[in-house]
């Protein structure tokens, strides 16, 4: 099927979709700029199982160090 003759609702989540993956590029590289590196940074996989996917930004674990990192990056 063609882009230009999805529904609605189809480019609307391919859309977003996009915007989550650019999002997180640019979250990993704002923190690789503060020195802080998530690991598990991604977008969570189950929220992209729904017929009309909404992506959720996963950031995952880190250790007490990197919290306190990203605490201070924050301040």
């Amino acid at each position: 099927m063609k882009e230009e003759h999805a529904p609605l609702g189809g480019r609307h989540s391919a859309h977003c979709v996009e915007e989550a993956e650019e999002t997180v590029k640019e979250l990993r590289t704002a923190l690789a700029h503060a020195g802080i590196m998530l690991p598990s940074l991604r977008i969570d996989p189950a929220t992209l199982a729904r017929e009309a996917p909404c992506p959720l930004v996963e950031l995952g674990g880190c250790s007490v160090a990197v919290a306190a990192r990203l605490a201070a990056a924050l301040r």
